[in-house]
């Protein structure tokens, strides 16, 4: 987890946010391990003033909608009582009135904080709010997966580095490490991005084959989420454990379990994890 990433995802919101506001001002940044804000991502603006601006919790608009983890909006920024005035300034130099913020949020944490703004004092309209609430809301989803990512390949790593050094067998690391990795698929489904889901489901396709032997010849086909539930199973978790950890309800989670049963023959759960290592499909 990084400041610099984050603001990248803050930047990368920026023009769509632009056209999606209707606003013709838009800037925000990252949450710094101080936690206080630094304004670093600028679109639309006449001057560079606004950029490199540190924002305290609290103060001004975005420290408070940073603090109060929600959006805020003022018609008039300079002329606001429900804000401090300490960034008046830079505000005053960019000719900035009404004025929005909305904090990118992650694990009920601050990350970030977009704003925008019109040069004129008006009430900014629903649409206008929501729009900066989505924008930080898809922001926030977007590092989240990507800390989710970065956790799990953490954990691989000190999964395969603790296989290589325990003489015992390796599987049962893998095994919690192809479980992980099942949250990860799961998680990754949720995401909006139609390109970033694609590249995190590639990252877990590949991260299963590094976790699993080849199959067997002639091994049962089974599907991914079949594969997920098996290994849940394999770890000792009831349906409800598993219904959890990969955000499905449990009876779902059921209907998978009997269909991977009838695929390789089994009767019961002990049998159907047997037969799915006796095939290679479990580690």
């Amino acid at each position: 987890m990084t400041a610099r990433e984050d603001a990248a995802e803050i930047r990368a919101a920026l023009p769509g946010l632009r056209r999606g506001s209707g606003l013709p001002v838009v800037f925000g940044g990252a949450v710094q391990a101080t936690g206080r804000a630094h304004y670093t991502e600028l679109s639309g603006a006449d001057t560079d003033v606004l950029r490199g601006l540190v924002i305290d919790p609290g103060r001004g608009l975005g420290g408070k909608s940073l603090t109060e983890l929600r959006p805020l909006w003022v018609p008039d920024y300079l002329a606001a009582r429900q804000i401090s005035h300490e960034y008046d300034g830079p505000v005053r130099a960019e000719r900035l009135k009404a004025l929005v913020a909305a904090p990118v949020v992650v694990a009920g944490r601050p990350r970030g904080v977009l704003l925008g703004g019109l040069r004129r004092s008006v009430p900014l309209g629903e649409r206008t709010v929501a729009a900066f609430a989505a924008a930080a809301r898809d922001a926030g989803q977007r590092i989240a997966v990507r800390d989710a990512a970065r956790r799990r390949a953490a954990e691989v790593e000190q999964a395969r580095t603790a296989a290589e050094a325990s003489s015992g067998p390796a599987a049962p690391h893998w095994a919690e490490v192809r479980a992980l990795n099942a949250e990860l698929r799961a998680a990754a489904a949720e995401v909006d991005d139609p390109g970033l889901r694609e590249r995190l489901l590639d990252v877990c396709t590949r991260m299963d084959a590094a976790a699993s032997p080849p199959p067997a010849a002639g091994a049962p086909r089974l599907a991914p989420r079949e594969l997920d539930v098996l290994t849940f199973t394999a770890l000792g978790c009831t349906n409800a454990d598993t219904a959890a950890r990969l955000n499905l309800r449990p009876e779902t989670v059921k209907s998978y379990l009997r269909s991977a049963m009838r695929r390789l023959g089994a009767h019961t759960r002990t049998e159907a994890v047997a037969e799915a290592r006796r095939h290679g499909l479990l580690p």
